[in-house]
């Protein structure tokens, strides 16, 4: 019993919010994305409001994302079958659509700038169970960021992310430096969040901090104290604060006026069990009105990410060639693996749930 149990448990939470899309993404045309299995096709309705369907019409089974919409409803490219956003057939050309088989429309959440998607069950959809980000909501704070779709899966991004040891040798030219190597690592748990700390005194910036420094109007060349906080929270995000300060007055602590501090914002959207959406970016409290810094900031942070795109996607071609070799897990992998602890926990109650 226990072995078929875990033969079919699914690689991630269901229960859950993720995010599905930028509203850029969706301002003049529907967008197709297979989120977590699952294709789906995200457009606006008549209201404004976001909808995520099935990426499936009806009639012969032809994507709708290859569709246009038209007075807020989703019209197939292929026959002109117009769909509702509840998932309902609405209108086609010389048919009468009572008693089309309706499609699945999944529930959908608009805020603090990205529109996010429920794929399990939509009795369980409920807006409080959106972790919340308040960086996204205070006019201190402003945010700048991107997308990549990376051929690896998505537990993979979030071992990267929370052991930032391989900074060192991944992004050497960038935010790498040998005292990342140097400082003890603590994890823990706070609440329902894993956080994995480092702290280091009494350095020189690496490049990108260096400019960051000299963005805010601080000396660059100037010894400081830097900080990685790294904090996963399911179903499979991570936020990672991030900074450095003039030596002397007080590292993470440190007045605002002493320091750059920023939040790198990770969602991990997984697209299938190899391959996942990394929506990333930088919400920085310094020199929120300078929206050349913000250009800078994100692309230097996309260089950095790319690098990990790399290294990631050969990875994962690693693990499938060689699928029964046994990883290693040392101290510095404490924080992916009760990440991964979390996830595994989260799927197994899912399915017990849904069996009982």
């Amino acid at each position: 019993m226990g072995t078929e149990l875990a033969t079919s448990l699914p690689p991630w939470p269901l229960d859950a919010w993720y995010v599905a899309c930028t509203p850029g993404e969706i301002a003049d045309k529907p967008l197709g994305r297979r989120i977590c299995g699952q294709a789906m096709v995200i457009h606006r309705g008549r209201d404004g409001q976001a909808v995520a369907l099935e990426d499936f019409c009806p009639h012969r089974g032809a994507p709708l994302s290859l569709g246009f919409v038209r007075d807020g409803e989703l019209v197939c490219g292929y026959h002109g079958l117009a769909m509702g956003c509840d998932g309902r057939a609405a209108s086609m050309p010389g048919q009468r659509v009572i008693g089309f088989p309706a499609i699945r429309a999944f529930p959908v959440l608009e805020r603090y700038g990205f529109i996010w998607v429920w794929p399990g069950d939509p009795a369980q959809a409920d807006p409080a169970k959106l972790h919340p980000l308040f960086w996204a909501e205070s006019p201190d704070w402003t945010y700048g960021g991107g997308l990549y779709h990376i051929a690896c899966d998505y537990r993979l991004m979030v071992d990267n992310l929370m052991d930032l040891t391989h900074e060192t040798y991944v992004h050497a030219t960038s935010i790498g430096q040998k005292e990342i190597d140097e400082a003890p690592v603590t994890t823990k748990l706070e609440g329902d969040e894993v956080v994995t700390s480092r702290f280091m005194e009494g350095i020189h910036a690496p490049p990108f901090w260096r400019m960051a420094l000299r963005g805010a109007g601080l000396p660059e060349d100037a010894l400081v104290d830097r900080w990685q906080i790294c904090r996963f929270s399911l179903p499979s995000h991570v936020m990672i604060e991030v900074g450095v300060a003039l030596a002397g007055h007080g590292g993470y602590q440190a007045p605002a006026d002493k320091k750059v501090s920023s939040v790198v914002v990770d969602f991990i959207t997984p697209e299938t069990e190899t391959s996942h959406w990394y929506f990333w970016g930088m919400a920085r409290s310094f020199a929120v009105s300078d929206a050349a810094l913000t250009d800078t900031i994100r692309e230097g942070q996309g260089k950095i990410f790319s690098e990990d795109l790399e290294m990631l996607e050969r990875q994962q071609k690693n693990l499938l060639a060689w699928p029964d070799r046994k990883l290693l897990k040392l101290n510095i992998d404490a924080g992916g693996v009760r990440s991964r602890m979390a996830i595994d926990k989260a799927i197994a109650q899912e399915v017990a749930a849904r069996a009982g």
